[in-house]
């Protein structure tokens, strides 16, 4: 079952999408843009872990939708293996990539190495991170989150204008999730 369930890159990060957001329902061509992966092979990936009974699928008018399935007896091992195996920025990656982030990085003490309770998140896109979600992430991982959001044009302005602020968090040591600084 192991051997079947990691077997290949596109399948870890698929199950790592689904588990990382159970609640939201992705359809093929959603995952694939998201993960920037071949739909054909994110297609292949959700047959095979649809049939070990990990993922339910459920078509709506012309498509199909698929999630991780919370009845499955490995959903709460492999949620967990999952979240460990990524670890902190893996896990926010995850997230802010189904929240449509456009940029995204820790920035700080923590992006520096020093051992600290609150990481620091810069996160720039159009939709409004998941409170909940984030909040589950850092309890999992110990930490205290504190986010700075904007969305991407007010981003753009700061930055073309040099806001202090802003200059002031990106000239800080980062560990990169989404995009470009």
């Amino acid at each position: 079952m192991l051997k079947k369930l990691f077997s290949s890159a596109v399948r870890a990060e698929v199950l790592s999408l689904l588990l990382n957001s159970p609640d939201d329902r992705f359809y093929v061509r959603e995952i694939a843009k998201l993960l920037e992966k071949n739909p054909s092979a994110v297609k292949r990936e959700l047959d095979s872990l649809e049939k070990m009974g990990i993922v339910t699928s459920e078509k709506v008018a012309n498509l199909k939708y698929f999630q991780a399935d919370h009845n499955s007896p490995l959903f709460e091992e492999l949620k967990n293996l999952i979240t460990k195996s990524l670890g902190l920025a893996g896990n926010l990656k995850a997230l802010l990539r189904t929240h449509g982030a456009k940029t995204a990085f820790i920035y700080g003490p923590y992006a520096a190495g020093e051992e600290v309770k609150t990481v620091h998140l810069f996160v720039a896109g159009d939709n409004p991170v998941d409170q909940k979600a984030l909040r589950e992430v850092a309890r999992n991982f110990g930490h205290r989150i504190s986010l700075v959001q904007m969305d991407e044009s007010e981003y753009r302005l700061k930055r073309k204008k040099r806001d202090r602020e802003l200059l002031k968090i990106l000239q800080d040591r980062r560990i990169p999730l989404l995009g470009r600084v």
